[in-house]
Formats: C-alpha cells, sequence, structure tokens
C-alpha cells in the first residue's frame, strides 16, 4: 500500500473486501447479525481505476466504511430547573376605568396631540401583544379601555370646538 495514493489503497481495500465477502455470506448465511443495513442508492460502479475495468459495486463499498460507524451515544436533554415564574406587572392588573385614567394622568386638560402622544405611550407598555400571555386579557381590556376615554376625550374636544367653546 506503500507508493499508492489514497484512492488508490482504498481500492485495493474494496477488491480485498470484495473478494472476502461471498465467503462471509456464505457462512453467515441465515443468521441476522443486527449489524447496520446494507446502504442503498448508491450506483453500481460508482468507483474504478481508469480504464481496468476494475469496478465495485455499491454494496461492496458501503461494506467498506462499515468499520468505521459508530453508533451515536444518546444525549439526554437537560431538565432545566423549575424557576419561579416573574411576578406580573403591576399596573397589569389595575383594569377598572379610573385606574386606567390615573395611569394615562388625564385631567381634562390636555390637547390632541397630547392624547394622541399618550395613547401610543400607553400602548407600548399595555399592548397585549407584548404582555405574558396569561395577562393578555387584562391588557386588552385596558386598551379598550384607555382608547375608549381618550375616542371620547377627543370628541368632546372636537364638540366644544364647534360649538366656540373652545380653551
Amino acid at each position: 500500500m506503500f507508493g499508492m495514493t489514497v484512492f488508490e489503497s482504498v481500492l485495493e481495500r474494496l477488491k480485498t473486501e470484495a473478494r472476502q465477502a461471498p465467503e462471509e455470506e456464505a457462512a453467515d448465511e441465515g443468521h441476522d447479525n443486527g449489524g447496520p443495513a446494507e446502504v442503498r442508492g448508491l450506483p453500481s460502479g460508482f468507483a474504478g481505476l481508469g480504464t481496468g475495468g476494475a469496478f465495485m459495486s455499491g454494496s461492496q463499498a458501503a461494506a467498506a466504511y462499515f468499520d468505521l460507524y459508530e453508533e451515536p451515544a444518546p444525549v439526554e436533554p437537560e431538565q432545566p430547573a423549575a424557576a419561579e415564574p416573574p411576578p406580573p406587572p403591576p399596573h397589569l392588573l389595575r383594569i377598572a376605568p379610573e385606574e386606567v385614567a390615573s395611569d394615562l394622568c388625564l385631567n381634562g386638560k390636555e390637547s390632541v396631540d397630547e392624547l394622541l402622544a399618550r395613547r401610543r405611550a400607553f400602548a407600548r407598555e399595555n399592548h397585549p401583544d407584548r404582555t405574558p400571555e396569561e395577562l393578555r386579557a387584562n391588557a386588552t381590556l385596558r386598551m379598550k379601555i384607555a382608547n375608549m376615554l381618550i375616542d371620547e376625550t377627543i370628541r368632546r374636544i372636537n364638540v366644544e370646538k364647534s360649538l366656540g367653546l373652545a380653551r
């Protein structure tokens, strides 16, 4: 095997094993040794030496690599430590309209632009998509109440403007 390329040495090994394979098959005939199953899908004659016609079948070539095959050791998944969930943010537990109004800091003297800015700030902290799943119902209710309060205040400001009672 010295003086040969790696490819030539592999082919030589395959030829040797191909000669030994029929003998081993005859000895093992009728016995299932539980070894690895035959590799399928490799075309016949996939390896050879030039035009010499020394070609190996796919099963013979696959047999040459079975000695390299090792079953991977099963990996046991790590069990995460059961940690207590963090406490819910206290503002998400406040769902009364008066509590939501105080969280919005509404005093009745805001402009429409201030109200719209407060709505955006409130949504950043309370939007249901940004809250834990178990508190989404509270967040949805808080957003409905906040939107209702802000929309009602904006409607009131617009009515006062239309009646000439603007501040």
